[in-house]
């Protein structure tokens, strides 16, 4: 914050989340500069839908929601063009969105908070005071703890606002606009950046369990489609060939019966581990697979992992025993595979026993060249993952740079008064000239 200015005095609220504030600014509680309106949309005289996201208030379409008729909407609220609307209700959700400016008039959930300007304000600067709120879990610290913590409208329009004038509202409003935005493209960079160095780690992994990590090694077609050329001596066959089933074993433990035997032993399902229990079934290097689940399709997690020491493994995880490969090879080699081709059901996709049985895998015979394997893989994980993890602490510092920024701007702790974005300052530099 050091390259910004301070206003030349300031003085204290008392309110602790606000601080100190510019002399000339005012404290207000909200309701002086906001009015809760409820409009209902009894008559069905409005149709457009809107919905508060992470991304904004946005369109959507009525027929999105499967099942729900358009009568239903009698019940929703009506906003107009730029009115401020919450979600202030399930506070200990920390992952879903909480406050948004309205963009154009439409219907929206009657659980929402609408709250209109009731004399002329720059909306956009108030959206940042609020917004900031739900930044730093202000909201929560005021509407208490528990599942379905909530605030509603009273609670919202009695808290003290920061009131700067209409004409410094909207400077911040525009010099936070751009600050954001500049923040949120760097963002989403690094986030780009975490996609391509999943999907290199991916193909690079791919190529080792498939071709080896002897670029001179003799190739021979495996059959496969989706393996090709293996390198000639592997062995090309079924997991059923190179492992044993132990889903025989798995027991499943009701969630309600889990509360009651919490300890240190993980307790894997479809995904991985949910719970941790006071017993184990296993105690030896395994291979869990995803029985059924979405995650067979959109791979968005593992669908095979390698795990050993003493866990608890209920039905929804195949559990296979790895007998001639190495359990971290085998579980790769299940990885690569086009699960599409093997999954059933429409609703509820599944990978059956005798289905896993007879996916085709390629390894190499002897333990020294699976062990070879195992440590590249080894390797590669290591060093994506360090590349991520930068890339991941690099969002996190710039997510605390725009909390610490809109902070600053909305309750005065800097002056930008005299801030003109890039393209400004050059258009007037030229115009000078």
């Amino acid at each position: 914050m050091g390259r910004y200015q301070n206003y030349s005095g300031y003085r204290s609220t008392l309110v602790e989340w606000i601080g100190d504030i510019p002399e000339h600014w005012n404290l207000i509680r909200g309701k002086f500069k906001f009015t809760n309106k409820k409009v209902v949309n009894k008559e069905l005289q409005c149709m457009e839908r809107l919905a508060l996201t992470m991304n904004g208030v946005i369109e959507r379409s009525i027929e999105s929601d499967e099942g729900l008729q358009p009568a239903e909407f009698s019940g929703y609220q009506i906003f107009e063009k730029g009115d401020l609307v919450f979600k202030l209700i399930d506070l200990e959700n920390f992952k879903t969105s909480r406050v948004g400016i309205v963009p154009k008039k439409g219907i929206m959930s009657p659980a929402y908070i609408r709250a209109t300007p009731n004399e002329k304000v720059n909306t956009r600067f108030f959206y940042y005071f609020y917004f900031d709120l739900y930044l730093r879990g202000i909201y929560n610290d005021i509407g208490g703890q528990g599942v379905r913590s909530a605030l509603y409208a009273s609670d919202l329009l009695e808290l003290l606002i920061c009131t700067p004038t209409v004409d410094e509202q909207e400077q911040i409003a525009n010099f936070l606009d751009h600050e954001t935005a500049k923040i949120d493209t760097l963002i989403e960079k690094q986030q780009q950046l975490i996609k391509l160095l999943k999907e290199k780690r991916q193909t690079v992994i791919s190529h080792a369990v498939t071709k080896g990590l002897n670029p001179n090694a003799p190739m021979r077609d495996s059959g496969v489609e989706w393996l090709g050329e293996v390198p000639k001596h592997w062995i090309v066959g079924k997991v059923a060939y190179c492992s044993s089933s132990l889903d025989q074993c798995r027991v499943p433990i009701e969630a309600g019966v889990r509360g009651d035997r919490q300890g240190e032993y993980p307790y894997y399902g479809t995904s991985g581990i949910i719970d941790y229990v006071d017993d184990y079934l296993f105690d030896e290097p395994l291979v869990l697979v995803c029985e059924d689940g979405w995650n067979l399709m959109l791979r968005s997690q593992p669908v095979a992992r390698p795990v050993n020491g003493k866990i608890w493994v209920n039905n929804h995880a195949h559990i296979l025993r790895a007998d001639v490969v190495e359990p971290s090879l085998l579980a790769e080699c299940i990885e690569q595979t086009p699960l599409h081709l093997f999954v059933t059901g429409m609703r509820q996709p599944k990978l059956t026993a005798d289905a896993l049985r007879n996916i085709p895998v390629a390894y190499p015979p002897e333990k020294d060249e699976q062990m070879q394997l195992v440590q590249y893989m080894g390797k590669v994980v290591s060093k994506f993952s360090l590349l991520e993890s930068r890339a991941k602490d690099s969002i996190e510092l710039l997510k605390e740079r725009r909390t610490a920024l809109i902070f600053a701007a909305v309750t005065g702790k800097i002056d930008v008064r005299n801030w003109k974005a890039p393209e400004q300052s050059s258009t007037n530099q030229e115009a000078v000239a």
